[in-house]
């Protein structure tokens, strides 16, 4: 590699399924080395994601029934603690999101990538796989962004020309992806469209990108956040807690994008039109909730589930970026060396949009 890159990095290491003394800041981890077809990444900030947490107390597994960041040490042995369902190697280095700058390229990638800044997809498609749904995500199955370096395939790094700081281009890739394939599964438009869990990073982005599609937009969060949500685009405030059938009424909305799920699940389906559309990506508050499968047929609804992200989802956004058509929500930045301090603060859930993290300047 170039003398410029260094032989070791500071990062963290997540060294298994726990609570934050799982995470171990250190300054002799050794830089990646690309092969062939990858690029050498100089991390300017990752942002945090409820994903990032969630795998690290192994939250995804199928033995956990309660709200996300409530499971700290249950089940270090489960096999099913990440996205795919795969056990976890560690030590991992964690980060879904990735905002730096080419530093090296492996074989085959052409050097004029090299000063390249890139985004990263935190969703990446599986050659090796007949699956079209198969994927790998980066920071969990593999080493991500919080480090100093990082390294990933080349068609995975896609470049950006934006004015926007790294600290507000690390807010975008995981949530805004996310809210992006929910839209896109749920072939959203111009219709009225209710949003939980507003105000975290992927509501927020939903807000965004639905106000972007020509939607009306109801969102769910708290009364100390109800003017940052209309800010982004919401019509109409539901606060969290609140009944959303006594607020909307019965058949009042035509696409729900669910981040919650939790006790007052059935409520969403009550306020779907005959016809509508449900879709989530997430289970903050649990994920066991409660189905009365005669709403279901009687009314026609259909349930839609999104993780897997075709590529375009994410070169879509980039153009969304770069045509100033959406914009970031960053609510603070932190060292890398304080991941603690803010995995702490995101879990307070007082913040709106996204916490980044920054590594030492190069």
């Amino acid at each position: 590699m170039p003398s410029s890159v260094p032989g070791h990095m500071s990062g963290v290491y997540l060294t298994g399924h726990g609570d934050f003394e799982q995470l171990q800041y250190r300054t002799d981890i050794p830089v990646p080395s690309p092969g062939r077809g990858e690029v050498l990444i100089r991390v300017a900030a990752a942002g945090i994601n409820n994903a990032d947490i969630n795998t690290r107390i192994g939250w995804y597994a199928k033995s956990v029934r309660g709200a996300t960041g409530e499971t700290a040490g249950e089940i270090e042995a489960d096999k099913e603690s990440s996205w795919s369902g795969a056990s976890l190697n560690f030590p991992r280095i964690q980060g879904l999101d990735c905002c730096g700058t080419i530093v090296t390229v492996g074989d085959g990638v052409d050097a004029s990538r090299i000063g390249e800044r890139v985004l990263v997809r935190p969703l990446q498609s599986r050659n090796d796989s007949a699956d079209p749904c198969a994927f790998v995500t980066f920071g969990a199955e593999m080493d991500g962004a919080f480090a100093e370096y990082t390294k990933v395939e080349s068609r995975q790094a896609v470049s950006i020309n934006s004015d926007w700081s790294d600290v507000e281009l690390a807010s975008i890739p995981c949530a805004y992806s996310t809210a992006e394939g929910m839209l896109t599964r749920a072939n959203a438009g111009a219709e009225r469209i209710l949003i939980t869990g507003a105000s975290g990073g992927v509501g927020s982005a939903a807000v965004q990108l639905a106000k972007r599609r020509g939607a009306e937009i109801i969102a769910v969060t708290t009364e100390a956040k109800a003017a940052d949500v209309e800010a982004l685009g919401a019509s109409r405030i539901v606060h969290r807690g609140d009944s959303l059938l006594s607020a909307l009424g019965q058949n009042s909305v035509d696409v729900v994008l669910d981040l919650v799920g939790g006790s007052q699940w059935p409520e969403l389906c009550d306020v779907l039109r005959t016809g509508g559309r449900y879709v989530t990506s997430g289970a903050i508050a649990g994920p066991i909730v409660e189905l009365d499968l005669r709403t279901l047929y009687l009314k026609d609804l259909t349930f839609i589930g999104s993780t897997h992200q075709a590529d375009d989802i994410f070169t879509n956004l980039i153009t969304y970026i770069e045509r100033e058509e959406i914009r970031p929500v960053v609510a603070g930045t932190y060292p890398l060396h304080e991941i603690v301090r803010a995995q702490q603060d995101f879990l307070t859930k007082r913040h709106t949009g996204k916490l980044v993290l920054v590594p030492p300047a190069a």
